[in-house]
């Protein structure tokens, strides 16, 4: 029997602001019932109870048929907010404009990434290298894959004298890669397809071959079955992909679970990088020029996260973190390689340093509170300049060969639309080389950086963006946005979505947490293992900042995260239920005592630790694991869990789990739904048609729990007239 239950949020009010007459209506939700099972795990001694393990097997027809009977409760729900579909046309608006990628030379020609608008996945054109760019013409466009825009391309790679390509392409999301090798002139495919290929680059030597990663096809469920083995190969052309050479990897008792395989740009040394968890890494590398060479250890222990970033020869330079929370950049000798004899090049500062070369220069990008800082030095560590940008934000480009005289990057922040420039490397001077144009007005709105005291003093940054003009009355729909793990940082850029919730008068705030990489490896690991509260404590408190400074209250505020963010979102409204009136956890990491039985979840054990590992980290683990902290009685915020069927990376029992406990125990007229995206994996080369789908539903449904019958700009509409 289907527990029925009645959702009117804040049906006894008034709002004020919005409707002054009207309280919103009510829409029944049909939960489907969630059969319950004795599966018991023990950890240490103690039994925990696991009564919808069931769910984790993705191959079963009881699965199938649970996403199927949550999806129809959710769409049931999302059919009836009456500005869904005036939210998906607006976003379709907003997002149908020409969007281009930076141009790249490969051999005689010149590419770049377009989407002319709406199209499902970016396509690549080229024209001839000093031809005029309006001659381009499509090179490769993955919305030809399938009808459905539900194939996508993944990473590219070109031989050095760019006449041949390999590319590689992912079907409904997942992670696991097939790879093709084309030719660049007549654009046909000239090998039999790479097939199950995960977590990969692809690396040049000459125009004979490349490096790539895989691991061995699981048994079982190719999607949660566990990948714990990396290993690189070299596939030389015109052989078959079973006589490819297995250059490393598999032999040893130690699991390394993502090693990577790259070449020098002068294609004289091969770089290996193993590497245990997501971070730290050992380092080899192999003289391609001696025949027979043997690996030559630099690191042998995964203490750092260190890359060899450049060559002239023999000399080396390395990014490293080893000694240098916040990175440096050394030199060493190919011959002796060891820690012991490197030397300082760019040193370490105050604040984080990521690297780009071009031109025979590099391009030291320091992150200062978030936001980009670029100097120029050249080959003997001697300071150029400081290159100045358009203005405070993020920039990202992939530098340029050797021989480039100009390098192209992107420039953007949370209300400044991406926009490319031109950089002559010899004189540093940067000219707007293309600039979007989309119907948003960067003038009308302004976002603002703030620090705040986390729960133990801890200053943390955020930074808030809205509409100029916004009344501070605790009455603005927020979204408050964090990630906080992997050494990620989160860094200001334009989003569409985002626009379009602004210009709804919504407020849009990210915090800087702990566990990112923001300020360096301090900061990262302050957010780690039994240090990982300080991530929940760092956003709850961003949450308490925006209400105590009036720009939201509780039951305007809704909290927003993604995969290790889901976690966040998961861990936060368990443990503050109070703090927010919407709670959307995206592809989370909500199940933390199974969490490493999936996939390349180990891999994640330097943040998260293990249940397996020791009685104190099981129970600290269970003390925030968010499916093992929902209690009866309590009511949650209003919730919708996103995942997708095919992801592979964070497989979507969490999500159905985490669901299925809320919908067992929410007390209170709360929705609690799960919102289940087929044929997409984590997100990575979602269809637009399905992302705008997907943020319809999302803005939907947090707006209309936050009591709005109308969309705020409507009623502010109103209220003028």
């Amino acid at each position: 029997m289907k527990k029925i239950i009645l959702i009117a949020t804040l049906l006894s009010i008034f709002v004020s602001c919005k409707n002054e007459t009207e309280p919103v209506k009510a829409i029944a939700v049909n939960y489907p019932e969630t059969k319950k099972v004795d599966t018991v795990n023990t950890y240490f001694g103690e039994s925990v109870a696991d009564p919808y393990q069931w769910l984790e097997d993705d191959r079963s027809k009881e699965t199938e048929a649970w996403v199927k009977s949550q999806n129809e409760a959710t769409y049931g729900y999302l059919d009836n907010i009456p500005y869904r579909e005036e939210l998906k046309e607006r976003l379709t608006k907003l997002w149908n404009y020409e969007k281009i990628g930076p141009p790249f030379k490969e051999g005689d020609y010149t590419y770049f990434y377009k989407n002319d608008g709406l199209q499902n996945q970016y396509v690549i054109y080229k024209y001839k290298t000093g031809d005029d760019p309006k001659t381009a013409e499509v090179f490769l466009d993955p919305n030809t894959f399938n009808e459905e825009g539900t194939i996508s391309l993944g990473g590219i790679s070109f031989s050095k004298n760019g006449k041949i390509l390999a590319y590689s392409i992912s079907e409904g999301g997942s992670d696991w890669r097939k790879i093709l090798v084309m030719n660049a002139e007549t654009k046909e495919v000239v090998e039999d397809t790479l097939v199950d290929i995960k977590f990969t680059s692809m690396s040049w030597y000459k125009n004979e071959g490349f490096y790539y990663s895989s691991y061995d096809k699981p048994k079982g469920s190719k999607l949660s079955a566990k990948t714990d083995q990396h290993k690189v190969y070299y596939h030389k052309l015109g052989t078959k992909q079973s006589e490819d050479q297995l250059i490393y990897g598999g032999v040893t008792e130690e699991k390394h679970r993502y090693i990577y395989g790259g070449v020098t740009e002068d294609d004289r040394y091969l770089i290996i990088t193993p590497r245990v968890s997501t971070s730290g890494n050992k380092l080899y590398i192999k003289d391609l020029t001696v025949p027979n060479a043997q690996l030559i250890e630099i690191l042998g222990h995964t203490d750092s996260d260190s890359n060899i970033i450049e060559n002239l020869g023999s000399k080396l330079y390395i990014m490293t973190n080893l000694g240098a929370p916040n990175q440096r950049i050394v030199t060493v000798d190919a011959s002796n390689p060891i820690p012991e004899n490197w030397v300082d090049f760019i040193p370490e500062t105050e604040n984080v340093l990521s690297t780009v070369t071009g031109g025979g220069y590099f391009f030291a990008n320091y992150m200062v509170d978030a936001v980009s800082k670029v100097l120029q030095y050249d080959y003997d560590g001697k300071l150029v300049r400081e290159v100045k940008l358009p203005g405070v934000g993020s920039i990202r480009g992939s530098g340029a060969k050797k021989e480039d005289k100009e390098l192209y990057y992107s420039f953007t922040n949370y209300v400044t639309p991406g926009s490319i420039y031109k950089y002559d490397i010899k004189n540093g001077i940067s000219e707007l080389f293309r600039k979007p144009s989309i119907d948003f007005n960067p003038e009308d709105y302004e976002s603002k950086q703030v620090f705040y005291a986390s729960k133990d003093g801890t200053k943390v940054p955020m930074i808030i963006t809205h509409k100029k003009g916004l009344k501070l009355n605790g009455k603005n729909p927020t979204i408050l946005y964090g990630y906080g793990g992997f050494n990620i940082s989160i860094t200001p850029n334009f989003s569409i979505p985002n626009a379009v919730w602004m210009e709804q008068g919504g407020v849009y705030a990210v915090a800087n947490l702990r566990g990112g990489g923001e300020y360096g490896k301090s900061w990262h690991n302050a957010g780690t293992q039994l240090k990982k509260q300080n991530v929940f404590d760092d956003f709850i408190t961003a949450g308490e900042y925006l209400i105590d400074n009036n720009y939201t209250s509780s039951d305007y505020l809704a909290i927003r995260g993604g995969s290790n963010g889901g976690l966040l979102v998961g861990a936060t409204m368990t443990q503050r239920p109070d703090l927010a009136k919407v709670a959307l956890p995206a592809v989370g990491v909500l199940d933390m005592l199974r969490y490493h039985t999936f996939t390349s979840g180990a891999g994640w054990a330097y943040d998260y630790g293990t249940s397996e590992d020791n009685k104190e980290m099981f129970e600290y683990l269970k003390g925030y694991s968010p499916l093992h902290n929902v209690k009866e009685g309590v009511e949650y915020p209003a919730t919708m869990v996103t995942t997708g069927d095919h992801d592979d990376r964070v497989v979507p029992a969490h999500s159905f789990k985490f669901a299925a406990e809320l919908q067992s125990k929410q007390k209170g007229n709360n929705p609690t739904l799960i919102r289940i995206e087929t044929d997409a994996g984590h997100g990575a080369g979602t269809p637009v048609s399905k992302t705008i789908e997907q943020y319809a539903d999302i803005f939907g449904f947090t707006l209309y729990n936050m009591g709005f019958d109308v969309l705020p700009s409507k009623t502010k509409e109103k209220v003028k007239g």
